[in-house]
C-alpha cells in the first residue's frame, strides 16, 4: 500500500477522512516500529532500549523510576534496560542535584550519531517529502502530530488510571 490517504481525499466526507487519518497513523506506527526494530538489531539493542533512549533524549534527564513510568515498564524490567544501556555506553547515571540520594539517567550525546546514521534513509525521505509542502502546511502537520502525541499521552494516562 503506497498511499493510504488517497488523492482527492479532500472531497471525501469528514468521517471517511477521519478514518483514513487513523488508518494512516496505524501504518506510520507500524513502519516506525519496524524501523526501530531494524535499527536496534544493528546496534544490539532491544526495541524497549531504543524507546527509553528516545524518552531520555526528548524529555531530558530522568530518574529510573520516572523513565520506567513513562515507558510503561516494571521497575525490575527497567533495571535490565538501564544496565544494557549503561554497558553499551548509551547512558550514564549521575547524582540528582535536587536529591543527593537520587540518580538521574542521561543519554550520552555522542552515541546519538550511531542511531542517526542508521535512520539517515528515513530522515532523507522525510526531508524529500517535506520539500513538497508549503511552510504553512508543514506548520499544520507539525501541530497535528504534536496534538496526536498529546492524545497518546492522555490515552496512556487514562489506561493507567483504570488499572
Amino acid at each position: 500500500m503506497d498511499s493510504i490517504i488517497h488523492e482527492g481525499s479532500e472531497s471525501l466526507p469528514r468521517s471517511q477522512l477521519n478514518q483514513e487519518i487513523r488508518t494512516a497513523l496505524r501504518d506510520v506506527s507500524t513502519q516506525l516500529s519496524l524501523l526501530t526494530h531494524r535499527i536496534g538489531g544493528h546496534l544490539d539493542l532491544k526495541d524497549t532500549d531504543l524507546q527509553c533512549l528516545d524518552l531520555l533524549d526528548l524529555q531530558g534527564p530522568l530518574s529510573p523510576s520516572m523513565l520506567a513510568k513513562r515507558a510503561g515498564l516494571h521497575p525490575a524490567t527497567m533495571t535490565g534496560v538501564i544496565d544494557r544501556l549503561e554497558r553499551g555506553g548509551w547512558v550514564t547515571r549521575e547524582r540528582d542535584p535536587g536529591d543527593r540520594r537520587g540518580v538521574l539517567l542521561l543519554a550520552l550525546r555522542g552515541r546519538r550519531q550511531d542511531v542517526l546514521r542508521l535512520a539517515s534513509g528515513m530522515n532523507a525521505e522525510m526531508a524529500r517529502i517535506c520539500a513538497g509542502y508549503h511552510d504553512r502546511d508543514l506548520q499544520t502537520i507539525a501541530r497535528f502530530l504534536r496534538q496526536t502525541a498529546i492524545a497518546g499521552r492522555t490515552a496512556i494516562a487514562q489506561l493507567d488510571a483504570a488499572d
